[in-house]
């Protein structure tokens, strides 16, 4: 079992980037494949950077694609999510999530992402973190 805690959430102004952190506590931290999610007030949680539980394909979210970069050190059970170009649209609680890469659950639906203009299902990833606050304004 994986413990997740994410960082570096805060309050950032447009057009600026912004890097959080995963670091994780547990066993195998390199067995684990690092999905990434957020929810911005009033709606529903989205998926950033996931597999899709259909194929099982690595899939970008159209919100932030060309945007981010997606990043881990397994020496260090970290991973990292950078935000290029910021804007209120991305304000937000971002997550990481783990699941393990040898037992991807296919045909699970978990959280929803919108990739390449169609919305699919992420698989259902096993541990989450709490959750880091990001506010783009002024």
């Amino acid at each position: 079992q994986l413990t997740l805690v994410e960082s570096g959430g805060g309050l950032v102004q447009p057009g600026r980037s912004l890097k959080l952190s995963c670091a994780a506590s547990g066993p195998r931290f390199s067995s684990y494949a690092i999905g990434w999610f957020r929810q911005a007030p009033g709606k529903e949680r989205e998926g950033l950077l996931c597999y899709g539980s259909d194929d099982g394909r690595t899939y970008n979210s159209d919100s932030v694609t060309g945007r981010f970069t997606v990043t881990r050190d397994n020496s260090k059970n970290e991973a990292y999510l950078e935000i290029d170009g910021l804007t209120p649209e991305d304000t937000a609680d971002y997550y990481c999530a783990a699941i393990e890469m040898w037992s991807i659950p296919l045909g699970d639906p978990g959280v929803k992402i919108r990739a390449h203009g169609t919305i699919r299902s992420c698989v259902p990833y096993s541990f989450w973190g709490q959750g880091t606050r990001v506010t783009v304004s002024v």
